[in-house]
């Protein structure tokens, strides 16, 4: 413990915290902090100017990360007959109907996304109390819901992600691994500031980018200025290209 407070220490020194970084310039320095031996994550987290109380300000949706996520995505599949035997051939990890419902009301959540077809939805409803706050209900608003399994499951496990903003209009997401490239985790970051510009909800008042920080797993977070969101990959050192 003391060594890891001690390299913590030692990162958070080489950061300005006062300071908002250029992205592809926080990106650098990101990776040439010290860190634990295993291979962090990347997170970004923005918060914006919306008022989430309100129907017509909330943001939620899905990005297709260029570069996936670095990770293997487990996937739970709730289908039955050939749905089923499509969604096991597309690779899903767990696939079952009642018997995944149930298996899920005793306690296993040990999967990243759960994709259903619509006939199964009566089963999966019941489930809301426990995938909802995970961020894990099948939802048709951003694809989790469909008879395509096998379109679900490929871009799920290419890299798709599903965002939203939380209780304090706050998104959080991971773009990759700390040994990505500086280029794919500057395009990574680049697909999601994309994403939240495109879509910016109509009502949205003042200003919608507020804060954006960059972090790994156990290192310091990285202020970045939010008023950079056009030419971010332009503006990659040559290191990071």
């Amino acid at each position: 413990m003391a060594k890891q407070g001690k390299t913590h220490k030692e990162a958070l020194s080489q950061v300005d915290r006062d300071r908002e970084y250029e992205p592809a310039e926080a990106i650098t320095l990101l990776k040439s902090l010290p860190g634990p031996k295993f291979d962090e994550s990347v997170e970004i987290h923005i918060r914006t100017g919306l008022n989430v109380r309100h129907a017509d300000e909330q943001l939620r949706g899905t990005i297709a990360m260029p570069h996936g996520l670095g990770k293997e995505v487990k996937i739970a599949v709730f289908a039955q007959g050939d749905n089923a035997k499509e969604a096991e051939a597309a690779g899903a990890d767990i696939v079952g109907a009642e018997d995944l419902a149930k298996k899920i009301e005793e306690g296993f959540t040990d999967f990243d996304i759960a994709i259903a077809t619509p006939d199964l939805m009566p089963v999966v409803g019941r489930l809301g109390r426990i995938l909802g706050p995970s961020g894990k209900m099948p939802n048709p608003k951003v694809g989790t819901v469909t008879m395509d399994v096998t379109k679900a499951i490929t871009e799920s496990k290419a890299g798709k992600v599903e965002y939203r903003t939380d209780r304090t209009a706050i998104v959080h997401l991971v773009i990759g691994k700390k040994s990505f490239p500086e280029q794919q985790l500057l395009e990574n970051y680049a697909a999601v500031i994309e994403e939240l510009q495109r879509a910016k909800p109509s009502a949205a008042k003042g200003k919608y980018l507020r804060t954006i920080t960059v972090t790994s797993t156990m290192g310091p977070g990285i202020k970045v200025d939010p008023s950079r969101t056009r030419d971010i990959l332009g503006e990659a050192t040559p290191a990071a290209a």
